[in-house]
């Protein structure tokens, strides 16, 4: 039976949600969706092979040391506070043994791992928000985008922080076995096969900073409840009680966004919801979020999201659960 053999590395201070997120992902798509040849082998590493205490004070043990590591497939780079003072020795594995990989894969941080090894040089990638200005800073040979919750360029695949790890995880078993397999890890995990990588890491209330006065608060607030409602900034200034160009100035000085951008992304996440989680049609959803025309939400999805609203939905909603009882049981 041919695998694909998944080398995570370990290392003190690793995330563990790192590590188990992905692992529990191309476990499942082994256990329950595999097929024969098309599987995965999981392995874990570290330096000397020792146990390695994560960033949360849990103890992973290996299952190799990195000299005795099996060629992998996909090399899975996991994050935490380890990365930020990597021992030399991991850093040169990472050059000698990387490039051999058929699949380069980082979560959050680990990313400042393979750029330390050479192994993002002219690529685009991502990491955790937090960390985006450091790696372009620090390598300014890469290409650092800090928006998505995953990139892929080539062979390299780079998340964002711990939970996107899944997201890649998902993506990658829906490129190695087909949207089928995937979905049906993404059920057995009680998560949505749902995310595109080019998903901002942050909702709008959360990539906008809270404004600091109550009334543009309560403008905020209002857009987000009333995405289909008039959000001109004359309307928005009438609400919060002040003239429009005041209005804009202060808005976009306490939030870092201005109106119509915040705007924007509320109506592009309320569409996107309702494509997810309901039937409603795309007319009905264009005119709920705030488009107006099917074909003014079309031209936004495409330009934010690279793909057209009713190609968004097939893609990103997930396929309803069977009832309980009614499906084959897992394999044991």
């Amino acid at each position: 039976m041919a695998y694909r053999t998944v080398l995570v590395l370990l290392f003190d201070g690793v995330q563990s949600l790192d590590v188990t997120g992905p692992v529990e992902v191309f476990t499942g798509a082994d256990t329950y969706a595999g097929e024969p040849g098309e599987t995965y082998r999981i392995r874990t590493a570290s330096l000397d092979g020792a146990p390695v205490r994560t960033s949360s004070g849990l103890t992973l043990v290996p299952d190799h040391t990195l000299a005795e590591a099996p060629a992998p497939h996909t090399l899975l780079v996991p994050g935490g506070r380890g990365t930020r003072g990597p021992d030399p020795r991991v850093v040169d594995w990472l050059r000698e043994h990387g490039p051999r990989a058929d699949r380069l894969v980082s979560v959050c941080t680990g990313a400042i791992l393979l750029a330390e090894a050479g192994l993002l040089d002219g690529r685009r990638v991502t990491t955790h928000w937090a960390y985006c200005d450091r790696l372009a800073r620090d390598h300014p040979a890469i290409e650092v985008d800090p928006d998505p919750i995953y990139v892929r360029d080539g062979q390299v695949a780079t998340s964002a922080g711990v939970t996107a790890g899944i997201d890649l995880a998902l993506a990658l078993v829906e490129e190695d076995l087909g949207r089928d397999a995937a979905l049906s890890v993404a059920r057995y995990l009680v998560v949505f096969l749902r995310r595109p990588g080019n998903q901002a890491q942050f909702s709008a209330q959360l990539s906008a900073q809270t404004a600091g006065r109550e009334p543009l608060r309560e403008v905020q607030h209002w857009i987000t409840e009333h995405p289909g409602d008039d959000l001109c900034v004359e309307s928005l200034a009438a609400r919060a009680r002040l003239s429009p160009r005041h209005f804009a100035r202060a808005f976009q000085s306490e939030t870092g966004m201005t109106p119509g951008r915040y705007v924007d992304t509320v109506r592009l996440e309320h569409a996107r919801r309702l494509l997810e989680d309901t039937t409603d049609g795309i007319e009905q959803i264009a005119r709920a979020s705030g488009y107006g025309t099917p074909e003014a939400m079309r031209r936004a999805f495409i330009r934010t999201l690279g793909a057209p609203p009713a190609e968004y939905r097939r893609r990103f909603r997930p396929a309803p659960a069977r009832e309980v009882g009614t499906g084959p049981h897992p394999p044991r």
